[in-house]
């Protein structure tokens, strides 16, 4: 049940059209109908469903692509930034806490995914190990598909929440990035490999362990470096 509190029709139309997408199990990637339908079936004006559709498309529920149409969001609800770490961009300790929060959430998030990961999760995995592994072999950035990896063990786990989760992630992962070397790229073949293994023999307390050292090691090699920077 959706329960708002809503002070004028904007507001009340976006919770109807938010009420209609998830009563219709509308996925990701779906189009929704234009302006005209939903003014006919809510009973209001076009101006009044245009600012509906605006306040869900900050909402990141729904996508509008001009000349298209609207569409529900990739991930529709979840934010790119839901923590406000844009915030805290300039505080040297941001990095560091972000890894202390995923090293107490992510290994337990990899035992899930060692649990419940079907036959096609375990080949998603190793697809972008060997993703990951080329683009490094080749010098190329390999951000985007280091942090599909991480999504692809949070789908694994069925859990719910973990994949709400991955932006956290993906914000570690690029503002570490102008920080890597080759240290840091071995790290992340050589445990991104030892996951998606344990994942594959469904060996929970292995996940949890090499997700744990991954995340462990990339902070001592951030720090080891940042160190080296200071000295240098």
């Amino acid at each position: 049940m959706i329960k708002s509190s809503v002070h004028n029709l904007p507001e009340k139309l976006s919770a109807d059209i938010l009420k209609m997408i998830i009563d219709a199990d509308l996925r990701p990637g779906d189009k929704l109908p234009n302006e005209m339908v939903f003014s006919k079936k809510f009973n209001a004006g076009r101006s009044s469903v245009r600012e509906a559709m605006k306040l869900l498309m900050s909402k990141n529920i729904v996508n509008i692509r001009q000349g298209s149409g609207t569409y529900v969001a990739e991930h529709p609800g979840i934010s790119e930034d839901p923590l406000g770490l844009v915030f805290l961009e300039n505080n040297p300790r941001m990095i560091y806490d972000l890894l202390e929060i995923r090293i107490l959430v992510e290994p337990s998030i990899a035992a899930m995914a060692a649990k419940n990961a079907s036959a096609h999760d375990i080949k998603r995995i190793a697809d972008i190990c060997r993703k990951t592994e080329n683009l490094i072999m080749l010098g190329q950035d390999f951000a985007e598909a280091d942090t599909d990896f991480h999504k692809a063990v949070a789908a694994a786990s069925k859990n719910l929440i973990a994949p709400r989760l991955v932006p956290m992630v993906g914000r570690t992962i690029k503002a570490v990035e102008p920080l890597m070397d080759q240290r840091c790229s071995q790290n992340a073949v050589r445990c991104h490999r030892a996951v998606a293994d344990a994942i594959a023999c469904h060996d929970m307390a292995k996940a949890k362990d090499c997700m744990y050292l991954h995340i462990v090691c990339n902070r001592r090699l951030l720090s080891e470096k940042q160190e080296g920077q200071i000295n240098a």
